[in-house]
């Protein structure tokens, strides 16, 4: 079944991102489809095994993984790779432990965008890329890389981001492209709002981009203006949105399997209830 006029979009959030997998998972299960999906940062890294039909890949990384390598902590940040071992994740991981469908990703004909932050001018940049698996893997990286937490990324010799910086709900990108329709996957619960204070960074960090170090200071302005527009469009009836309907206790880089599980196991439930509640898998 594939909702032809209708936008899936896929917010980040990190290890919350097990959400969002839960989400997709009973998607692949009931072999639902969009012409569109567009991810950031974990969105992306998640959405990628969903326009593979890899149902329960972003699940053992986020799980048993971390049994077997661990890829989070502080051991890894001392040694360069960042707090979050992306290396690992974008080129080991693939490689060794769980492969990439790279054959069954490009078949697909529906569009999957991906979304960074560009360094050099402080805007978000939107890919597409479906004929090599290496520049694919580059894009995945970039949109993953946590300010401070991981090492900036490069695609075509440009410093890149994380996505969520600089569009962290790409909702507008999405009615920019055609789909005023949309089912918008958030990570946080309804009523959620960034902190209202400023965001410090050390005067060291991204010395040579202020355009970046300045969409970091106004982050959470934006972002709490995105969920705002995103809750005024759900109750005007023009989105759906599936979120966790409890307030997370889970952090962007938690490593307690228990509980991302647990939360792989509520996206899948709200998406079952979503989707049954608005009759969509009869569309």
């Amino acid at each position: 079944m594939i909702l032809n006029d209708t936008a899936l979009v896929l917010e980040g959030g990190g290890m919350r991102g097990s959400f969002t997998a839960g989400v997709l998972d009973y998607m692949i299960e009931n072999k639902i489809r969009f012409p569109y999906t567009i991810g950031v940062s974990a969105g992306a890294s998640t959405g990628v095994s969903y326009i593979s039909r890899q149902k329960g890949r972003t699940l053992f990384s986020n799980t048993e993984l971390q049994h077997i390598r661990p890829y989070i902590g502080m051991k890894h940040f001392i040694r360069g790779k960042g707090f979050i071992d992306l290396d690992f994740l974008f080129y080991e991981y693939p490689q060794t432990y769980y492969p990439f469908d790279f054959a069954a990703y490009r078949a697909n004909p529906d569009r999957f965008v991906m979304v960074t932050s560009n360094c050099l001018t402080g805007l978000p940049e939107y890919f597409e890329e479906k004929e090599s698996e290496d520049r694919l893997v580059h894009i995945l990286r970039a949109s993953c890389s946590l300010p401070v937490f991981c090492p900036i990324s490069y695609i075509d010799e440009v410093p890149m981001v994380d996505g969520g910086v600089c569009d962290s709900i790409p909702y507008a990108r999405a009615q920019k492209d055609g789909y005023s329709k949309q089912i918008v996957v958030l990570t946080r619960n309804l009523g959620y709002r960034k902190p209202q204070k400023d965001f410090h960074l050390p005067s060291f960090l991204f010395k040579k981009y202020p355009h970046i170090r300045q969409r970091l200071k106004k982050r959470y302005i934006e972002y709490n203006e995105q969920l705002d527009e995103v809750e005024r469009l759900e109750k005007a009836g023009e989105i759906i949105v599936i979120r966790p309907i409890v307030p997370l206790e889970v952090g962007r880089t938690e490593r307690d399997v228990v509980k991302l599980r647990a939360l792989y196991d509520h996206g899948y439930e709200q998406a079952r209830l979503i989707f049954e509640k608005n009759n969509l898998l009869s569309t």
